[in-house]
């Protein structure tokens, strides 16, 4: 994998917002799998979208598909903006990866903030599986994360709202028949 420095560039590398839904699958070090949905993406990292942040710093490995093929990188998570929104920077991509982020947020007029060619990458090879078979796993890994989800909170708050609705009729109807037991 490539590792990207950290470019100091007065200019600010390009982003784009997906177009429709692009959902995310975030592997942390644990091995755990948390869904997500990029909401904001550049060569040199993005925004995410997750249930609940995750720790400030932590490594994970980041998927996601575009019109340009999948990406899959390392990445340092950032410190979250909301309760649901999280940035993240790239810190290591493959050549075809960084090829693809290039393809999908080049702009007319704009030059990309990190070029795939003599850019001082050191290159870290961690598989020794060829490119497309890697990607068919990684595609299939992807579809069995997003197709699996956790339970809705919805459902939590459903039971809680009945709940709160059972208490209150039962407590209104024991206020009820005592003041009517009282007279």
């Amino acid at each position: 994998m490539n590792h990207l420095p950290q470019l100091q560039t007065s200019q600010r590398a390009a982003r784009v917002r997906p177009a429709e839904f692009t959902p995310a699958v975030i592997r942390v070090q644990s091995g755990g799998c948390t869904p997500g949905e990029l909401q904001v993406i550049s060569t040199t990292g993005g925004l995410l979208s997750l249930p609940q942040p995750l720790n400030q710093g932590s490594h994970i490995k980041l998927m996601f598909l575009t019109q340009a093929g999948p990406v899959l990188g390392e990445a340092e998570m950032l410190r979250p903006v909301s309760w649901t929104e999280q940035p993240f920077r790239f810190i290591a991509l493959e050549p075809d990866d960084c090829r693809r982020l290039s393809a999908i947020t080049r702009q007319p007029g704009m030059r990309s903030a990190v070029s795939d060619r003599g850019s001082g990458f050191r290159l870290e090879h961690r598989s020794q599986t060829p490119a497309p078979d890697r990607e068919q796993q990684w595609i299939e890994k992807y579809r069995a994360a997003v197709t699996y989800s956790k339970p809705r909170r919805v459902q939590f708050r459903r039971v809680a709202f009945a709940a709160f609705t059972a208490a209150t009729l039962g407590l209104g109807t024991l206020f009820f028949f005592h003041i009517h037991l009282l007279k």
